[in-house]
């Protein structure tokens, strides 16, 4: 493993304990909701927050006592912290200077790791004549112009707009891909964290509940936030055969499984009806209105009543059924349309 940390700090009301490894040229994403924990584990591993317990690795070699200004890391923080009186190019100097690079060597480094990022152009602008896409990428130029062995990354696109965020996504998976060392990304945007990172780990409440590969989290969430981000609606119940029970409905799946389940569908998979369906399908029941908003394209509508569901419904479906808040409602999800796995 190219990282491997056991990261273990206490304060009065919080504390974190996490563990996970990195492989060279791997990128692993730190995901959670704010206030998991995922800065403090990232400052942790810059040697910016002392452990109280565990230990940093990194190709065989311990960090724990070594100073943040030793660690062969390079760091990209949210606001990118670019020094505003300095040219791009002395910007992206800066960090091999402070390594002992001699300054005609370390901006000739500034100006190559420029024209990586296509900012070519750029060289003496300011921090204040760039746009945001245009900072970030010379705040990640100025992380990799000293060739650092992990590469940190917290929040890199949060200060973006859509339509940049967009552009400059693609190109971050670019140079990461490109990066032979491990990089950690702290994200709370399963976007970026599903097109960017090659493995996931989620923190809630300062420990790890879920970890593994983008699309393994994504079709089995184990928890409700995890479910959220990939737009599921999650239930732990009680399985025997190809049944699983929750909160007194029976939901038929397709997987068999007994004991402890948890049971997942999209909201677009459950079927709306103004009275009880002919033929009583399977995975029915009745449920009241609690809200209705729109959703992309779509309309989503909240259901209560035994259980909390999302259900996603065209504007036309709105009007056919004539929804409305309160309301008393059928719903069923088809059985091919559920995934049921161990809890």
């Amino acid at each position: 493993m190219s990282l491997s940390a056991r990261l273990s700090v206490v304060r009065p009301r919080f504390r974190l304990d996490v563990a996970f490894d990195v492989e060279p040229g791997q990128v692993l994403a730190l995901l959670g909701p704010n206030g998991a924990g995922k800065t403090t584990a990232l400052r942790a591993l810059a040697g910016l927050t002392p452990l109280t317990n565990g230990q940093i690795t990194l190709d065989g070699r311990s960090l724990d006592a070594l100073p943040s200004e030793r660690r062969p890391i390079g760091v990209v923080f949210q606001d990118y912290l670019l020094f505003p009186h300095l040219s791009a190019l002395d910007n992206v100097a800066f960090g091999p200077r402070c390594h002992g690079v001699a300054k005609a060597e370390a901006r000739r480094t500034a100006k190559v790791w420029l024209e990586r990022v296509g900012l070519a152009d750029h060289t003496a602008a300011k921090p204040r004549q760039l746009s945001g896409g245009q900072a970030q990428r010379v705040a990640l130029a100025r992380a990799l112009a000293v060739e650092p062995r992990l590469l940190l990354l917290d929040e890199p696109l949060a200060a973006l707009d859509a339509h940049t965020r967009l552009e400059i996504r693609s190109q971050l998976r670019r140079h990461l891909s490109d990066f032979g060392g491990a990089t950690v990304l702290v994200t709370h945007d399963p976007l970026d964290a599903m097109v960017l990172a090659d493995r996931l780990v989620v923190i809630e409440g300062g420990s790890v509940v879920q970890e593994g590969a983008p699309a393994d989290v994504a079709r089995r969430p184990r928890t409700e936030y995890v479910a959220r981000l990939v737009g599921l609606n999650l239930y732990k119940g009680t399985a025997t055969g190809r049944q699983v029970s929750v909160d007194g409905i029976d939901f038929h799946v397709n997987d068999e499984i007994d004991g402890p389940a948890l049971i997942a569908f999209p909201p677009a998979a459950v079927a709306l009806y103004r009275s009880r369906p002919d033929g009583s399908p399977r995975n029915l029941w009745q449920a009241h209105i609690e809200g209705i908003e729109r959703h992309g394209d779509n309309i989503r509508v909240h259901l209560g009543g035994a259980i909390a569901v999302a259900a996603d419904v065209t504007p036309a479906a709105v009007a056919d059924l004539d929804l409305t808040p309160g309301q008393r409602i059928w719903a069923s999800v088809k059985a091919t349309e559920t995934r049921a796995y161990p809890a």
